[in-house]
């Protein structure tokens, strides 16, 4: 992996890094918004101590742990990534209320111009202040974007010691189920 100086980083704030989409995916993964280190590389969840592709493998949603580089892959298992606020910055706390509002009423456009089968939202902090919805937990929400239906992960940043991998990996395991229930019924 490519090492950036502190001041290569800083320079990555506010970058946008493109969406890792086409129509009618099985799950869209939805971060909260990019870190500086996916900034830089241009690469979703390249911090290293980011468990997101770990965590995807382990749940069964990829037959092999890939790496940030390879992201694009993601599409030919009907996944893809965005995040709910586009621009990159070194901690979410960074983000407004206003530009995570903002984000959610984007991001319920993109879904309904994607069409996929599920909008997983990866940090339950991320999901109420989007959407405003205070009660929402950890698995499947009430809401759904037309067909779209919603289903809340836990965060897989480093700095979320709640959760281990493998205890994510079960959550994520419960949304590929759920997903492949999904597709098989008529």
């Amino acid at each position: 992996m490519t090492r950036f100086t502190p001041a290569e980083l800083e320079a990555a704030r506010g970058r946008l890094v493109p969406d890792v989409v086409a129509d009618g995916l099985q799950v869209l993964f939805c971060g909260i918004n990019p870190g500086l280190m996916t900034a830089a590389t241009g690469h979703h969840f390249a911090r290293p101590g980011n468990r997101f592709w770990p965590v995807l493998h382990l749940s069964g949603f990829t037959p092999r742990q890939l790496k940030p580089s390879e992201q694009d892959e993601l599409l030919s298992y009907g996944l893809g990534i965005t995040n709910v606020v586009a621009r990159a910055s070194a901690r979410a706390d960074e983000l407004s209320a206003e530009e995570y509002r903002e984000g959610g009423r984007l991001l319920a456009a993109k879904v309904a111009r994607l069409r996929p089968r599920w909008l997983a939202v990866v940090g339950v902090t991320a999901y109420r202040a989007a959407f405003d919805d205070r009660g929402a937990a950890i698995g499947p929400q009430e809401r759904t974007f037309g067909a779209t239906r919603v289903w809340v992960l836990p965060n897989p940043s480093g700095l979320n010691a709640h959760w281990t991998a493998v205890t994510m990996a079960e959550e994520f395991g419960r949304l590929r189920e759920a997903a492949q229930d999904f597709r098989n019924t008529p």
